[in-house]
């Protein structure tokens, strides 16, 4: 019953546009990441702990749907706290995250991916603390993006140091 009531309770037009703004970018960024994986990706060195590649798509893509979630529950709290920095750092660390895939894969930047991605990681946990002022629950939802991105920040400095 409680299911029910919290389904009816749901905006799905806002819970719609929260999970295709973070599915999107992911969507942008592996286009830049899939054609050079059995390319230049497959002949670069990498370190020991890398998981294997099919691991990347399925937990990218549930860490944006994560994110998505987390969007909709600050955007449909009903607060008179300011959402706009939360919404800033929420966008912000979004295009970083697309950033990232850009230089990286596409130009094979590998110190600026290095520099980038530490600022997105900076960039989530900000966001982490805004979306907490106004819904705990949503900055929980960002911890296991946070997490991702600590190792892949391992893995970009690894492939930046081994190459």
């Amino acid at each position: 019953m409680k299911i029910v009531i919290l389904i009816m309770k749901l905006d799905l037009k806002k819970l719609g546009i929260s999970l295709l703004i973070p599915l999107f970018v992911g969507y942008l960024g592996s286009t830049f990441t899939i054609s050079q994986i059995s390319t230049w990706y497959a002949g670069i060195n990498k370190p020991g702990l890398l998981p294997p590649n099919g691991i990347f798509g399925p937990v990218w893509t549930i860490l944006y749907i994560l994110m998505g979630i987390a969007f909709y529950l600050v955007w449909q709290v009903k607060t008179k706290k300011d959402k706009k920095i939360a919404f800033y750092f929420f966008v912000i660390q979004l295009v970083l995250n697309l950033l990232w895939s850009i230089i990286f894969f596409n130009y094979h930047w590998l110190l600026l991916a290095v520099l980038e991605i530490i600022f997105l990681w900076i960039m989530i946990l900000m966001t982490i603390f805004e979306f907490k002022r106004i819904s705990k629950t949503a900055a929980i939802l960002l911890w296991p993006y946070l997490a991702w991105v600590s190792f892949a920040s391992y893995l970009t400095i690894a492939v930046w140091l081994l190459n």
